[in-house]
């Protein structure tokens, strides 16, 4: 069998981020939608990119994997400008989910440190993935990283609560947390000036040798 072709055009229409407009829709029908969102029923796509042009505007395939496909009247550049601006704003959300690491004996100042910078987070607005971690024979006393946990969780209960109890999942304790609404923050560790400046990731690499080195 002869291989496919590799023009321009095969190129871009297998780009699954190309958005069809006017004659370039390949639908022999297309569900219209007008540009005050009134549905204009089922029609060859031809007739509709007229319909468009007559008011200054273009033909957009919206729902290409619908039966017909689904298309619009509306303005292309401000239809991609909308697009492009909800992917940031999902792609910004999606970052912001922080996490802070315990151990089970984690040294007093180590612990504050963490909480600290825990606290910080969530008075940002970000959610506080809180995860401890056991290691070798550290799984016989679960209820020492238990109890970490839910100290956290009390501790940092001026800025965030719980959204479910914490949970033993392998070999680490797991619980998020999600930031109170701004007026009822309370700050503990940090002042207010402190709270709102950058915060630091942290640095897993010293924990990362630790746990080579055990297994």
């Amino acid at each position: 069998m002869a291989p496919a072709p590799r023009g321009k055009n095969n190129k871009r229409f297998s780009n699954r981020n190309y958005i069809r407009k006017n004659d370039k829709i390949r639908a022999r029908e297309v569900r219209v939608i007008g540009s005050d969102g009134e549905m204009l029923g089922v029609m060859p796509p031809e007739e509709a990119v007229k319909i468009a042009k007559a008011e200054g505007l273009d033909l957009v395939e919206v729902a290409a994997n619908a039966h017909p496909p689904v298309c619009r009247i509306l303005e292309f550049g401000k239809y991609k400008y909308e697009l492009s601006k909800n992917k940031k704003n999902k792609e910004k959300s999606a970052k912001r989910i922080k996490e802070a690491k315990f151990r089970p004996r984690i040294e007093e100042h180590d612990y504050v440190t963490k909480l600290r910078r825990s606290e910080k987070f969530l008075h940002q607005g970000n959610k506080l993935k809180v995860t401890l971690m056991f290691r070798g024979r550290e799984m016989e006393h679960i209820n020492i990283g238990m109890d970490v946990v839910k100290r956290a969780i009390q501790d940092l209960s001026g800025v965030g609560r719980p959204d479910d109890e914490p949970k033993l999942s392998g070999r680490f304790i797991i619980v998020n947390l999600s930031p109170l609404p701004q007026h009822n923050r309370i700050l503990k560790y940090n002042s207010v000036e402190e709270a709102e400046s950058e915060v630091e990731e942290e640095d897993d690499s010293e924990d990362s040798v630790e746990e080579l080195a055990e297994e």
